[in-house]
């Protein structure tokens, strides 16, 4: 007997749905046996299937969020000055987040979507500072800003992870 799909390949297995011959390299193992690729029917699952539309809603949703929580964030900085306190707010602000995005796109998962959520975390950041140096005259240091810039990798750490595959 010959593949069907590779003439030249000599094999004994065949399909356990449709009965054509297959080789091991049209072999598709399933829970129910041996398969050739047309009766396997290889997809996406649906949950990483993106529609064009929800980028834009992934998009909305994280400016958004990210405004609200950079302002959040601010505040909650002004009022407790504590100088670390970020290392705690960013990833707190990135969990809101990609919480978010993900409601918006009915709990659907991407790179692309991770991609968004990093982004609106930097957005959060960018709305922090904006705040502090437009109402509260906020001058920056050395150490603010390396603080800054790894509670801002702590946010977009846990924003990719609640929106990857």
């Amino acid at each position: 007997m010959k593949c069907q799909r590779h003439p030249q390949v000599e094999t004994n297995l065949r399909c356990s749905k449709c009965g054509t011959p297959i080789c091991p390299r049209c072999l598709v193992q399933t829970p129910v046996g041996a398969r050739c690729p047309d009766c396997a029917r290889l997809s996406r699952l649906p949950v990483y299937q993106v529609p064009t539309t929800y980028y834009l809603r992934a998009s909305v949703a994280g400016l958004v969020t990210a405004i609200a929580c950079g302002v959040a964030w601010a505040v909650i900085d002004w009022v407790i000055p504590f100088f670390s306190f970020s290392l705690l707010l960013a990833p707190a602000a990135g969990y809101v987040i990609g919480e978010v995005i993900s409601w918006s796109v009915n709990r659907k998962r991407g790179t692309v979507l991770a991609v968004v959520a990093g982004i609106a975390v930097v957005i959060a950041l960018l709305t922090r500072l904006g705040f502090f140096f437009l109402f509260l005259g906020f001058h920056i240091s050395l150490l603010n800003i390396i603080i800054d810039l790894v509670a801002t990798a702590l946010g977009i750490f846990v924003a990719v992870t609640r929106t990857r595959k």
